[in-house]
Order: structure tokens, then sequence, then C-alpha cells
């Protein structure tokens, strides 16, 4: 009965030890799938829940924000007036610094012909604080929304951005669904 005894517990450490070796070889398969098809999956931001908060630019992990100002041509006015563009508590009509909206001066602004304008994003000075797209939703027609630029985006599994937005408007979608704006097809980056 005792070589009975220590064979079974020798024959249960065993089999303990190789279900255990087992276990480890799946759970570092499935963190190694999971890691690679986390590289299908981006961060996207749906402009129709966005609320402006400015978390964008300030809990991003790079600085500046991997979150940018796109501009939806298809659906610009082209305004001459435009509130994306000008502080709508400016007392005098004009394009200096102090009557901007942008505190980066990361829209330009060019004409095209009366009454005409034509804007545009410089991304390198956007930091993605959403003051020009709560201008534009609020006085235009809401071509200006914010988009995570996936060519600078690290692609947090965690996304800084995404755990602080308050109206929850941030997704992981697969990649091919990147940038696709609700309502709108094929928006061009300004």
């Amino acid at each position: 009965m005792e070589n009975q005894d220590k064979f079974n517990r020798r024959d249960f450490l065993h089999k303990s030890l190789r279900t255990g070796i087992g276990l480890s070889l799946v759970g570092v398969a499935a963190f190694l799938a999971r890691k690679t098809n986390a590289g299908n999956y981006v961060w996207q931001l749906d402009p129709s829940k966005c609320v402006q908060c400015g978390r964008c630019a300030t809990n991003c992990v790079l600085t500046p924000s991997a979150v940018k100002c796109i501009h939806v041509y298809d659906m610009c006015g082209y305004c001459d007036l435009c509130g994306g563009y000008l502080r709508p508590e400016t007392k005098e009509f004009n394009t200096a610094a102090e009557s901007q909206l942008c505190p980066t001066s990361a829209i330009k602004r060019k004409f095209v012909e009366e009454p005409f304008f034509e804007y545009t994003i410089d991304e390198k000075l956007c930091i993605g604080c959403g003051k020009c797209v709560k201008g534009c939703n609020a006085f235009g027609n809401g071509s200006l929304q914010l988009q995570a630029q996936h060519k600078i985006c690290v692609n947090c599994n965690e996304c800084s951005i995404a755990r602080a937005c308050p109206a929850e408007a941030w997704s992981r979608v697969p990649l091919s669904e990147a940038y696709q704006l609700r309502g709108f097809e094929n928006p061009k980056k300004g």
C-alpha cells in the first residue's frame, strides 16, 4: 500500500507540472494573439458624441496630442465669418491673432473668391484642444472635427484620453474603419 501511495503522489505531481506548463503555454499564446490583433484595431473618436472638453489635448501620452482637427471639406461652406476660425466675442472683424479662436494659429485662412475663404489645418501646430471644433459646431456646420492621427498615435491598449473622456466618445474599431466619420464619406484631411 505504501508503494502505491508514493507512486500516486509522484504521478500527481508529474501531471500537475505538465498541466501547469500546458496552461502557461496557452496563456502565452493567448497574450501573443491578443497583442497581434491589437495592431488591427485603432482608437476612433465619434464626432457625434464629442463635447470638445479639451481633454484630448491634455490627456494624451504624447506632447502635442495625437488628436488633431481635420476639416471635412465636403460639408464646409467656405464662410467668410467662420465660427471655428474667429472668436465669437470679436468686436471688430479682422484676422489678427487676438481675433482667432485657435490658441496656436493652426488654422490657416486663404481667400478663394468673394465672399469665400478656404480653411486648412496645420497639423504640426494643432494640439487637439477642440476650440475650433466647438466654435464650428456652435456657429457653423460642423465641418471641423477631431480625430486621432494614426500615423502619430502609439495605439495604447488603454488610451488615457478614452479613460478621461466625459462623453465616452472613444472606442476601438478595426483599422479599416479609421477616419470614417458618421454621415460623411471619405473625409479629406486638411
